[in-house]
């Protein structure tokens, strides 16, 4: 796997939250580059943050410990986040591990959004 095919954005949403999305796979080799952008993301009481995964292909345990960290950082902020988009192959892993009983999962962008605001 090269970095070449791992993309990270980062966009505001129309509604105030932050979307970063990533594309293609999250292993050992790209999860700090994810870490590194999120570290710049501000989190606190607001609008707060998603996470697109719907480009995302593959994630490791490195991966997943990332976005795990994410949310933590979120939860001690008091700031909403939500994953966004996880393929049905990736919600099977992040099921296997239990994290569908700790991460928010959404099906769209929109719908975590929506959630976040509530």
């Amino acid at each position: 796997m090269t970095d070449e095919t791992f993309t990270v954005t980062l966009d505001q949403h129309p509604a105030g939250s932050t979307v970063l999305r990533v594309e293609g796979e999250l292993d050992h080799h790209t999860a700090p580059r994810l870490t590194e952008l999120l570290d710049t993301v501000p989190v606190g009481p607001g609008g707060g943050l998603v996470i697109d995964l719907t480009g995302l292909a593959y994630c490791d345990s490195t991966g997943i410990s990332v976005l795990v960290l994410a949310y933590q950082r979120s939860q001690a902020a008091d700031s909403p986040f939500g994953l966004a988009g996880l393929n049905q192959e990736l919600t099977r892993v992040f099921q296997i591990v239990g994290l569908d009983k700790v991460l928010p999962f959404h099906r769209t962008v929109e719908e975590a959004v929506d959630s976040l605001r509530s």
